[in-house]
Order: C-alpha cells, then sequence, then structure tokens
C-alpha cells in the first residue's frame, strides 16, 4: 500500500512539475513566436502581419505537442525560432522585391516549410543526426551570428516606424520616414529585456519587455488618438478578425485556399525553394541538436540525435500544414522548462496545449502588440546570438585562422546567403585542418637496424656481425594521418632510405588512417624496392583505427603487400627485426672466408653446456639433474598461459619460445624470443607469482625444467651451488633489464 501510495504521488509531482515548465515555456516561447511570425510576413504588408502572429501561434501549438510527442528528448521544447524568421523573411522580401504578389509567396513559404520538415525526416532516417551535430564550431558560431545580423537588420525599419519593405540601410539614412512613437516604444521594450534579469528570473523578460512596450504604447496613444485605431494602424499588428474571419470561417476557406494554389505550383516553382529549404532544414537540426547537447550536459542524459531529428520534421511538418512557423529546440524556452520543474516530453505537450489556449483567451489583445516592441525584442535575442567571444580570436597567432572560418560564414551569411556560408565554412575548416596535417611531422622515430636488435638470442659473432651490417635496415616509426596531403612528406621521408637500405621497415602502430593516395606512394616504393632485391617491410598494422578502418585488411585489399613480392606485413616489430637479421646473417655467411661455426641448432643441449652452469662441478651437476624435468614440445604448443601457476624456470635446450603479451581480446604482442642455451619464467620463479606471458613453442622444443620447490630441496645439501645459481640468475635478469631499458630510450627518442 505504501509503495502503490509512492508511486502515485511520484507521478502527481511529475504531472505537476510538467504542468508548471509548460506553463513557463509558453510564457517565453510565444511572444517570440508571435515575432517570428510577423517578421515574416510583414515584407508582403496588408493584413499579413496579423497572419504572421497567428502563424507563430499556430506554429508553438504544433511543434510543441508534435514534435515532443515523436521526438522523445525529455524537457525539450519546441518552437518558432530565429533561423526560421531569417530565412523565410529574406526569402519573401526577395520575391516582393522583384514584384511578385503576396497571394503568390505565401504558398511558397508553406512549400518551404513543408519541404524543411520532409528533408529533417530524412535526415533522421538516414542516421545523419550524428553527423550534423559534429559540424565544426566556428562554422555554428558563424552561422549564429550571421543569423542574429539578419535577424537584427530586418527589424531596424521596423524599430524606426519605416513604411514595409524598406531596406535597412535606406531606413536608416531616412530620417524622415522615422517615427518617433515607434522609437520610444522599442526603446521602452529593449530597456525592460535587457534590465528584467537582473531584477527578476520568476517572469520571464520577454513577457515583462512585451508588456513594457504594450504600456508605452498606450501612453502614448492618450497623447494621440489616432493611435487607438487598430485597422489600418501600421504601428500594431492590426485586427485578428480580418484574420480568423467570423468565427474562424474566414481563416479556414483562406487556409484551404492556400493549400489549393500550392497545388497548383509547377515544377520550377519548388525548385526555387529548394536552396532556402535545404538551408532552414540544416539550420533547425543544428539549432535542435546543440540544445539537446546542452540538456544532456545539464540532465546527466543521452539524446537519440537520429529520433529528434524525426520529431522535428514531423512538428514542422504539422506546423506547416496547419499554416504555422517552423521551429527549432528552443534554448531559453528549453532552460525555463527545465527550472521551473519540467520533467519529461509531457512539459512541451502541455507548452504547445496552453499556446492555443493563451490565443483563444487573449487573441483579440494580440492586435494591439505594437511592431516596435516585437522589433525590440527580436533585436536582443539577435544580439545575443553574435558571439562576441569571437574577437578574442583575433589576439593569438594561434586562433587568428578559427577567426578567419567564423568571419568567413558571417560575411557570406549576409551578402550571399546561409547554404553557400555553411559550405564555405565547411571548405574553410576543412583546408585548416588539412594545413594543420601538414604542419605534423608523419615520422615519429627513425632508426637503423645496428642500433636496436631483435630480442632473439644470438651467438656472439652473430651479435658483431648485426652490429656491422644491420645498418642495411632502417625502422621508420609512422604517425597520425597519411593521407594525400602527407603524401609528399610520406615521399621525402621514404626517398633517402630506398638511394640507401636493402630493408624498409614501415613500423605502423601509430598511425590513424591512410588514404589511396598514400596506398599509390607505397606501391610504388616497394616495386623500387623490388628492382634492387630490397624489401618493403610493415610491421604492427593496426586492425581497428579510430575511424573503424582495419589496417591490415586494407593492405590486403589495396594489394601494397601481395604475397612473395619484395613487400612483408609482421604482426610484431621483433619479428620483422629477427627475419631482416637473418637475411643479412644468410648473405654474410656466404660472402666470408671463416665464418665461426655455430653449434648445430638441433642438438639439444647438455646441462654442463648452459651458460649458468657452466664450470660446475660435476657431483653438483648430477645432484641437480636429479631435481630438474626434461620436457619436449611440438611446434605450436602452449607451454603455460598467463596466470598459470608461475614458480618453475624453464632453460632451452633446442629450439624456440616466444613470450606474448595478450592484447586485447583477440590479439598479443611478442615481448621476447628465447633460443637455444637461454631461460625464462624466472619473474614467477623469483617471487611464486603467477606467469604475466604465454610461452608458445615456435619450433619443436625441449626444454630442463626446474620448480621452486625442486629448487628448495636442492638448495638445502647444495647452499654453495643454489646461492650461485641465484647470483647467476640475478645477474642476467639485470643484463636483460637493462637491454630493455636501453631499448626504451631508443624508441621514446
Amino acid at each position: 500500500m505504501l509503495k502503490g501510495l509512492s508511486e502515485r504521488a511520484s507521478v502527481s509531482e511529475r504531472w505537476t512539475g510538467d504542468l508548471w515548465g509548460g506553463f513557463a515555456a509558453t510564457l517565453v516561447a510565444l511572444p517570440s513566436a508571435i515575432a517570428f511570425g510577423v517578421t515574416i510576413f510583414s515584407p508582403l504588408g496588408g493584413v499579413y502581419p496579423a497572419y504572421g502572429a497567428l502563424a507563430g501561434i499556430l506554429g508553438v501549438t504544433a511543434l510543441g505537442i508534435v514534435a515532443s510527442a515523436m521526438g522523445g528528448t525529455d524537457r525539450l521544447i519546441t518552437a518558432p525560432c530565429a533561423p526560421a524568421a531569417a530565412v523565410m523573411s529574406a526569402f519573401a522580401a526577395d520575391l516582393v522585391h522583384r514584384g511578385v504578389g503576396a497571394e503568390s509567396v505565401v504558398p511558397l513559404l508553406i512549400v518551404i516549410a513543408v519541404l524543411s520538415g520532409a528533408l529533417q525526416l530524412i535526415y533522421g532516417a538516414a542516421g545523419l543526426g550524428r553527423l550534423i551535430k559534429y559540424m565544426p564550431f566556428p562554422v555554428v558560431t558563424g552561422y549564429m551570428t550571421g543569423v542574429g545580423l539578419i535577424i537584427i537588420g530586418s527589424q531596424i525599419p521596423k524599430l524606426l516606424g519605416s513604411p514595409s519593405g524598406v531596406p535597412v540601410w535606406r531606413a536608416v539614412l531616412t530620417p524622415s520616414g522615422w517615427r518617433w512613437q515607434s522609437i520610444a516604444v522599442g526603446a521602452a521594450t529593449a530597456a525592460v529585456m535587457l534590465a528584467a534579469p537582473r531584477v527578476t528570473r520568476r517572469v520571464p523578460a520577454p513577457i515583462l519587455a512585451l508588456g513594457a512596450g504594450v504600456l508605452a504604447y498606450f501612453c502614448l496613444a492618450a497623447l494621440d488618438a489616432s493611435l487607438m485605431k487598430a485597422e489600418g494602424n501600421s504601428l500594431v499588428i492590426g485586427p485578428m478578425i480580418t484574420v480568423l474571419g467570423n468565427q474562424g470561417g474566414g481563416f479556414v476557406t483562406g487556409f484551404l485556399g492556400r493549400v489549393r494554389s500550392v497545388m497548383t505550383l509547377t515544377f520550377d516553382d519548388v525548385a526555387s525553394v529548394m536552396v532556402p529549404a535545404l538551408t532552414l532544414s540544416v539550420l533547425l537540426s543544428i539549432d535542435t541538436l546543440k540544445t539537446c547537447v546542452v540538456l544532456d550536459a545539464m540532465t546527466h542524459s543521452r539524446h537519440n540525435s537520429n529520433r529528434e531529428l524525426i520529431g522535428q520534421g514531423l512538428g514542422n511538418l504539422a506546423s506547416a500544414f496547419i499554416g504555422g512557423v517552423p521551429g527549432a529546440g528552443q534554448m531559453g524556452a528549453t532552460l525555463v522548462n527545465l527550472s521551473s520543474g519540467g520533467r519529461s516530453r509531457l512539459s512541451g505537450t502541455f507548452e504547445g496545449a496552453m499556446a492555443l489556449f493563451t490565443f483563444v483567451l487573449l487573441g483579440r489583445f494580440i492586435s494591439w502588440v505594437p511592431l516596435a516592441a516585437l522589433a525590440a525584442i527580436l533585436i536582443v535575442v539577435g544580439a545575443r546570438m553574435i558571439d562576441r567571444r569571437m574577437l578574442a580570436l583575433v589576439r593569438s597567432r594561434d586562433t587568428i585562422l578559427d577567426f578567419v572560418v567564423i568571419l568567413t560564414v558571417v560575411m557570406v551569411a549576409l551578402f550571399v546567403g546561409l547554404i553557400p556560408a555553411s559550405g564555405a565554412g565547411i571548405a574553410l575548416a576543412i583546408l585548416l585542418f588539412v594545413r594543420e596535417q601538414l604542419k605534423t611531422s608523419i615520422l615519429r622515430r627513425k632508426i637503423y637496424g645496428n642500433e636496436s636488435l631483435s630480442r632473439r638470442p644470438r651467438p656472439e659473432w652473430e651479435t658483431e656481425m648485426l652490429r656491422a651490417r644491420g645498418g642495411q635496415a632502417a625502422i621508420l616509426e609512422l604517425q597520425g594521418s597519411l593521407f594525400f596531403g602527407t603524401a609528399d612528406q610520406l615521399h621525402a621521408v621514404l626517398e633517402p632510405e630506398i638511394k640507401a637500405r636493402k630493408y624498409i621497415v614501415l613500423d605502423m602502430h601509430r598511425v590513424q588512417t591512410i588514404d589511396f593516395t598514400v596506398a599509390h606512394v607505397l606501391e610504388q616504393t616497394r616495386d623500387i624496392m623490388a628492382e634492387k632485391n630490397g624489401f618493403l617491410v610493415y610491421s604492427r598494422l593496426p586492425t581497428h583505427l579510430p575511424s573503424g578502418r582495419n589496417l591490415d585488411a586494407y593492405v590486403d585489399r589495396t594489394g601494397i603487400a601481395p604475397y612473395k613480392s619484395a613487400a612483408r606485413v609482421f604482426d610484431d616489430l621483433d619479428e620483422a627485426k629477427a627475419w631482416i637479421e637473418g637475411r643479412i646473417l644468410k648473405d654474410a655467411a656466404g660472402t666470408l672466408k671463416e665464418a665461426p661455426l655455430a653449434d648445430d641448432p638441433e642438438t639439444a643441449l647438455q646441462l654442463n653446456e648452459l651458460d649458468l652452469f657452466k664450470g660446475r662441478k660435476q657431483e653438483t651437476l648430477d645432484a641437480l639433474d636429479t631435481h630438474l624435468e626434461k620436457v619436449s614440445f611440438v611446434k605450436g604448443t602452449r607451454l603455460f598461459s598467463r596466470g598459470e601457476d608461475g614458480a618453475h624456470l624453464f632453460f632451452v635446450r633446442r629450439g624456440l619460445v616466444a613470450l606474448m603479451l595478450p592484447v586485447g581480446q583477440t590479439r598479443s604482442r611478442r615481448i621476447n624470443t628465447c633460443g637455444r642455451g637461454s631461460f625464462f619464467g624466472e619473474a614467477g620463479f623469483l617471487d611464486g607469482a603467477a606467469h604475466t606471458t604465454d610461452a608458445i613453442a615456435l619450433t619443436d622444443v625441449e626444454v630442463f625444467i626446474l620448480s621452486r620447490a625442486n629448487f628448495d630441496a636442492f638448495a638445502e645439501s647444495h647452499k654453495k651451488a643454489a646461492f650461485s645459481l641465484m647470483a647467476g640468475l640475478a645477474s642476467i635478469v639485470a643484463d636483460r633489464v637493462r637491454f630493455l631499458t636501453d631499448e626504451l630510450v631508443a624508441t621514446e627518442t
């Protein structure tokens, strides 16, 4: 029972929070939506500003209900927005300037809204949501700044009271067309809009500002009786009854007429609106997803970008079908919803329903809203969209190019268009990225074969021979992005080594990406090496690049390392070194008149032939032999695995054993190769801990195995011999540590 009461209380609290959040969001979204609608339809003159106000309200309603229900992002408020006002008002003004009648412009605006919503559906269905939200930030900043400036420019004539359709520059330069009443109302509205947040945050600033503008207007109307007429008054929205008709029938009839006019549009008419529709769809998507990212950070949640785009597309389609203004997820209204208790998608639904209820309740008062007040609100909104932080980018040489990207986007947006601005910004951002990649060296380290030998154990004469002739091999550790922009740098790195070396090793484990241009350079290098009987050797090809590509598979598919060619591929750098060393020693043995004779590798060593036991008394060795286990393993056998009991010391009598360190789920890295006469497993033997590597027989192997228990038993009766064995073991281990230290130093320099 208590659990049921708790659940009902929780549901009640959630509904209450969503209700208050939706109400507060309505107070923020509705005035702005009316202003955006008026902005879009003002260039058409006549009764269209009033229709714009209605379109803004219908947009809030449709977007709030449909986008919230279908989008899936909790607390997100969708409403008409500045990018929609900027794109559609600019399109309408351009058509009017070219002499197109208002009745012909409205159907085209409806088509723009429909196409932008449909495109958002396509973006979401095609999974482009993630791509849109990863647009370069300088481009997004330039977008928003450009839209803000466009909004400001479109509202200045309304603030000054200039006639409809007058360009901003002409309105500013023609004081005779200014109306001081309009300027006074706009100044009062802007002042309250700016000052309200400093006084109170309980009532949204746009509501207080709009109230101040209306109050200022009626104060002026008390001094001028002509301002008390709504019809024919260019300073206010105008009678809504003209738009709605008698009990709404006029609006329905007019809307059905506009729908019929949409059906009569030609293919050329639809083609003419594709660019603004594409522009609008991208801007609305960016605006929404940017708001979602901020909301995620504040609520520790994670939105579904593609689902949200589908919801936004459906909301914009619904808005267009009922004659509303398109929109996007709004930052201000969303944050107000969040701070007022909104918890789920229901808050957006409540916001849409309340917008319609507010219109029904207060619809007749909307006709008295001054255009200058709406213009002042939008000018403040536009000013806040301008990223003033971009000016700080000029002060540093490291960020000046980011400022160039932002400035380019802004200038193209103002003088050409928003879609060309996005293209110019993205193209410039790509060029700057390529430039940055070109400044980064793709060669991290270069060493030669005589400076870094493999870990394979060799007789002293072989080591000396490799020190003398190992310079035939160059090991180049590459890094970063290998693509068309760095192909010339790669060629410059390879060219001197091609001339001087017989073996070129490319260590690829730090490579981030590779393209077909670089593959062609590597293919040419392989062919040149083949002409001089040399080899191009690849090692440590990544199987999972950040891009998701398998570089090992890519090398195979592009054919730059075909089987039995002058190219070789090794999973491990040490394996590549050992293979080259074997070829160098083979060539050296054929040219030496007196090559030292190595022990027969097929003959298993006896106890007294192991370096650790040379010079010991025979009776001591015989006693130790009774404590040893002689074991044989065929090629490919696992001698032990990581995590198994490690209290055993292995002495290699014959063959090769690889010590492999597991890396990830499916790969291992060879950290040592133990050959005839060497030993391994010393760490576990000394401290009793489990093995940290896998031991795998590379050939048929024979070993002596000395367990720690057997050694302790041997030490009880041969203390001096046991101490000498431990001292010798410690000395060899110390030598190995020094070798590994030197190799690490060489690797990191």
